[in-house]
């Protein structure tokens, strides 16, 4: 079992960001389900464990727990919920990786995921339809941050087509505007929350693809953020001191003396054979004689 655990930390390690993001929901998913189990067999259910993980449309709740803008997006419970969310991140960010870094991938996760968060909590605070829902309605999953992976490579290469069971061949981009619309439709339906932070995620991704065709990158900011965050948590090296002994007298005319006698050979040297003759190291050191 312990051999596992390495295995996997070490296939984690060496990764690619596509499938570090992988791991991280898969795992988030596993230990939640567990601690779920765990908490009912104690009939200790009542315990609000998704309240600590799940963004809230409230933002009087969201100030009590902003890490669940972050949160959210890892965070599944449903078995169908993660598996699609998962299949579209493993197939769209591997079309996504075709045409820009792993850093951009993981920048543009993080920033659709913000992105389907900030519409949610303005859509259940502006529309009067939400407002009675508002107080106890959440979100969780990672569909605004792939919905912002897919439209973005939707729009940076809108000539990009894919093989659809049944179907054939179509061009990503009426795959991406056919899904968007379905969202649009289902504003007011049961999953309201869920479909309007796939739009915010939609909308992040087309921008993203429009102002990279411009040469504009706004997933550097987030990077550089990111890459803070994980330094301030690295291990530093321990600093080493060393103490230098001072000379005693006769250690110290030893060295004089045998400064004098090399630097006495390098001028026999370059008397006999010229300055030519002498070695980087032996012009080096008579540089430095001839300084002092």
């Amino acid at each position: 079992m312990g051999s596992f655990f390495t295995n996997l930390g070490r296939s984690f390690q060496s990764g690619t960001i596509l499938s570090k993001l992988l791991y991280i929901n898969i795992g988030i998913f596993l230990l939640v389900r567990l601690l779920d189990v765990v908490l009912l067999l104690f009939n200790a259910r009542g315990i609000p464990l998704l309240l600590y993980l799940q963004l809230p449309a409230s933002p009087e709740s969201l100030l009590y727990r902003p890490w669940t803008l972050l949160t959210y997006m890892f965070t599944h419970f449903d078995f169908l919920h993660i598996l699609f969310n998962l299949l579209w991140l493993y197939w769209f960010g591997g079309l996504f990786l075709n045409f820009f870094s792993e850093r951009q991938l993981g920048g543009l996760y993080l920033l659709g995921g913000l992105a389907g968060a900030v519409s949610f909590i303005l859509a259940y605070n502006i529309f009067p339809y939400f407002w009675d829902v508002a107080s106890f309605s959440y979100l969780i999953g990672a569909s605004a941050s792939v919905m912002a992976i897919v439209f973005a490579v939707s729009f940076y290469r809108k000539d990009l087509e894919i093989n659809l069971l049944f179907i054939g061949r179509v061009k990503l981009i009426y795959l991406a505007l056919f899904t968007l619309a379905l969202d649009l439709l289902a504003m007011t339906s049961e999953n309201a929350g869920g479909h309007i932070a796939h739009i915010g995620g939609a909308l992040f991704g087309i921008w993203f693809a429009t102002r990279m065709r411009a040469g504009k990158d706004f997933t550097e900011p987030m990077n550089r953020l990111v890459d803070k965050c994980v330094n301030l948590f690295k291990r530093k090296p321990r600093m080493r001191v060393t103490y230098k002994r001072n000379e005693t007298d006769y250690e110290y005319n030893a060295r004089k003396h045998q400064e004098a006698e090399d630097l006495d050979a390098i001028l026999d040297k370059l008397k006999r054979s010229g300055y030519e003759s002498l070695s980087a190291d032996e012009k080096r050191r008579l540089f430095d004689a001839s300084r002092k």
